[in-house]
C-alpha cells in the first residue's frame, strides 16, 4: 500500500490524479461482450475494470427459494485475486456478502420483478482491477447488463460515490482519497433522483452532507448520460447490422431471373382447361365431320355406282338413256321398267 499523501488538493484546487473536486473519472462502457450471457457490460471507471453478465429470468434452483408472485434477484459481487496489489484470497469473505447483498436491493427495487414469477434472475460482476468505488463501478455495469438482457426495468441505476479529503467534499474518490479520506458515502440513484443505495463511512456534517448528496446526484447524472449512450449505439449498430443484411438478401432476389407477368400458375391452369376443351370441341367435331362426310359419301358413291351401273346395261340392251331435268321423273319410271326386264331375263 502506498503512503499518504501529504496533500490531496493543491492550491489550485487541483487533485491529485489532476481532476477538481467535482469533476468523475474517465469512464468507458462496452456493451454485449459476453455472446453467452443473456445480457453483459464491460465497464472501466477509471482504473476499475469490471465485468457484468444477467442470466435469466429461468428457473430456480433449489425450487424451495422460489416466489409464487414475482422473481427474485440474486447478485454476486466478486474480486478477482488479481484485481488488488496483494493477492486476494479467493472466494467470499465478509465484505463481497455485504456489497452483493446492498447492491442486489438498489438493482432489484427498479426490477418488475411481478412479470416472472417463480424464475430467477441472476447477476454476476467480476472486478478484473480495483482502483476504489468497485460497488459504485459494479453497479453501473450490473444496471447496463439488466437493460441488454431486456429485463423490464423502471429506470437503469447510476452509483458514484462523494468523500471528503483536507475537509473538502470530491466527488469519485480514488484509491488514495479512498484510503485516507476522512469520509466516503457511495450512493445509486435513479434518473429521477430516487436514491436506492446510500452508504457513508467517516464523519461529514449535515451541510456536507446536503452538498455531498448534491454532488452525487450531479455525478450520478453524468454517468446515467454515458450509460444511456452506450445501449444507444450498440443497439444502432445492431440495426445498422440487421438493416445491410436485409438490403443484401434484397439485392440478390433482384438479381434472381424474374418470372414472365404473363404466365401465372393460375393461368396455366385456365389455358388447360381451355385447351382441353377446344381439343376436345375439335375432337368431337371432326369426328362428327369425318363420319357425316363417310356416311354423305359412301351414298353419293352408291347412288354413282347403281346409275353408272344401270346406264351401262341399258346401253348394252340398246335402249335409249333417259335424260335428267324436266322429265326426271320420266326417267326415273324407265330406269324401273328396264330393272324389271333384266330381271326377268
Amino acid at each position: 500500500m502506498a503512503d499518504k499523501p501529504e496533500k490531496f488538493i493543491d492550491e489550485n484546487g487541483i487533485r491529485s490524479d489532476g481532476r477538481r473536486a467535482n469533476e468523475i473519472r474517465d469512464v468507458k462502457i462496452e456493451v454485449g461482450v459476453l455472446s453467452r450471457a443473456d445480457g453483459s457490460c464491460y465497464l472501466e471507471f477509471g482504473k476499475n475494470k469490471v465485468m457484468a453478465a444477467v442470466y435469466g429470468p429461468r428457473e430456480v434452483h433449489p425450487r424451495h427459494q422460489q416466489k409464487s408472485n414475482r422473481a427474485i434477484v440474486r447478485y454476486k459481487y466478486n474480486m478477482a485475486s488479481f484485481s488488488v496489489e496483494d493477492r486476494k484470497r479467493p472466494g467470499p469473505d465478509r465484505r463481497s456478502i455485504e456489497v452483493s447483498k446492498v447492491s442486489r436491493e438498489a438493482l432489484e427495487d427498479q426490477i418488475f420483478t411481478e412479470y416472472f414469477p417463480k424464475s430467477a434472475i441472476d447477476v454476476f460482476v467480476e472486478v478484473l482491477q480495483a482502483d476504489a468505488g468497485t460497488r459504485t463501478a459494479a453497479l453501473n455495469a450490473a444496471s447496463v447488463a439488466l437493460a441488454d438482457a431486456g429485463i423490464p426495468m423502471r429506470s437503469l441505476v447510476s452509483a458514484c460515490a462523494v468523500g471528503k479529503v483536507d475537509d473538502t467534499l470530491v466527488l469519485d474518490l480514488n484509491k488514495d482519497e479512498d484510503n485516507y479520506g476522512q469520509a466516503d458515502m457511495p450512493i445509486a440513484m435513479t434518473p429521477d433522483g430516487k436514491i436506492t443505495l446510500l452508504q457513508m463511512d467517516g464523519h461529514l456534517t449535515q451541510e456536507e452532507f446536503k452538498q455531498g448528496l448534491e454532488m452525487a446526484q450531479e455525478g450520478c447524472r453524468q454517468v446515467y448520460e454515458m450509460q444511456r449512450k452506450a445501449l444507444m449505439d450498440h443497439y444502432s449498430k445492431k440495426t445498422e447490422v440487421l438493416s445491410t443484411e436485409v438490403t443484401a438478401a434484397e439485392d440478390v432476389k433482384g438479381d434472381a431471373p424474374e418470372e414472365p407477368e404473363d404466365v401465372t400458375p393460375v393461368e396455366v391452369l385456365e389455358d388447360t382447361e381451355d385447351t382441353d376443351k377446344i381439343d376436345d370441341t375439335n375432337e368431337t367435331g371432326d369426328t362428327k365431320e369425318t363420319e357425316g362426310t363417310k356416311e354423305t359419301g359412301d351414298t353419293e358413291e352408291t347412288e354413282d355406282t347403281v346409275k353408272a351401273g344401270d346406264v351401262e346395261e341399258l346401253e348394252d340392251s340398246g335402249e335409249e338413256v333417259p335424260d335428267t331435268g324436266e322429265n326426271a321423273d320420266e326417267t326415273d319410271g324407265q330406269m324401273d321398267e328396264s330393272e324389271e326386264e333384266i330381271s326377268n331375263e
